[in-house]
């Protein structure tokens, strides 16, 4: 489970792009009871999603041509430019450069070698998500790449991650991973290598979120019954908790999941 959104290198934003706000933040609302708080005429529709009066997400329309509907997670830097140049250095690309956003901070997004998204946030009057592992918030994230060796070593010369494989039996390694420094206690994500049979089919790398809740079964019929398309159904992982997969209406991954500590 994420300890801080404070630590450089480990997440501290997200936000999902969807090609229909009203509809995503119903879907939302009704998986998890969000409330949607819009940023305001200037931002161009987006907005916060609070749960109990705390951020924890936000939404906002595509921006960029030739995307689909997806979560992308932030990880905080105290330099996104300085960042920028790190992820060039390591073989990514940069999606959009570093942006300020109003006061609130600056922004960029890249693509990792192996084809993986994500974007980094350089706090200013906006520090990062307000909450974090409770019921309705995000606990985990958790990236399915194409080479878990490449990313292990990207994000590592990137973000100055730590990381730890773990086997999962039958051959399969999960690797976790988090900032420096931090062991254990600070991990905040997983990397997991795609089987071969889903690199035949034409699997890319991708983030995905895990949120928290509190009856993984029950979660699982609601969003089923708003739209979402299930791609794991509920099972039960050792020592970690009851976890499911779907895709929500628009076609974004994300994962629910009940840790025996929630």
């Amino acid at each position: 489970m994420l300890t801080s959104t404070q630590v450089p290198g480990g997440l501290n934003w997200l936000d999902l792009g969807t090609p229909d706000i009203d509809a995503a933040v119903a879907f939302y609302r009704g998986v998890f009871g969000w409330e949607f708080v819009s940023a305001g005429p200037e931002a161009g529709g987006y907005g916060f999603l609070r749960k109990d009066g705390r951020t924890v997400a936000a939404v906002g329309p595509l921006t960029e041509e030739g995307t689909s509907s997806t979560w992308t997670v932030y990880f905080r830097t105290v330099d996104a430019d300085a960042t920028a140049k790190a992820v060039e250095q390591a073989g990514g690309s940069v999606r959009f450069p570093s942006t300020d956003v109003f006061t609130a901070g600056r922004m960029a997004g890249f693509t990792d070698p192996e084809g993986g998204e994500f974007a980094v946030w350089q706090a200013g009057d906006t520090d990062g998500l307000e909450l974090v592992n409770e019921p309705g918030s995000v606990s985990w994230i958790e990236l399915y790449t194409t080479d878990a060796a490449a990313a292990k070593e990207f994000y590592g010369s990137v973000l100055s991650w730590e990381t730890r494989d773990m086997s999962m039996g039958e051959g399969i390694v999960y690797t976790i991973a988090g900032p420096a420094g931090g062991g254990a206690q600070t991990m905040h994500g997983g990397l997991m290598q795609l089987p071969q049979e889903n690199l035949d089919a034409g699997s890319t790398s991708e983030w995905h979120p895990y949120f928290e809740v509190e009856d993984c079964d029950a979660t699982l019929s609601r969003a089923s019954e708003l739209g979402a398309t299930v791609i794991i159904p509920t099972m039960d992982a050792e020592g970690v908790g009851r976890f499911a997969m779907v895709l929500d209406p628009f076609g974004a991954p994300f994962a629910i999941i009940t840790s025996p500590t929630a």
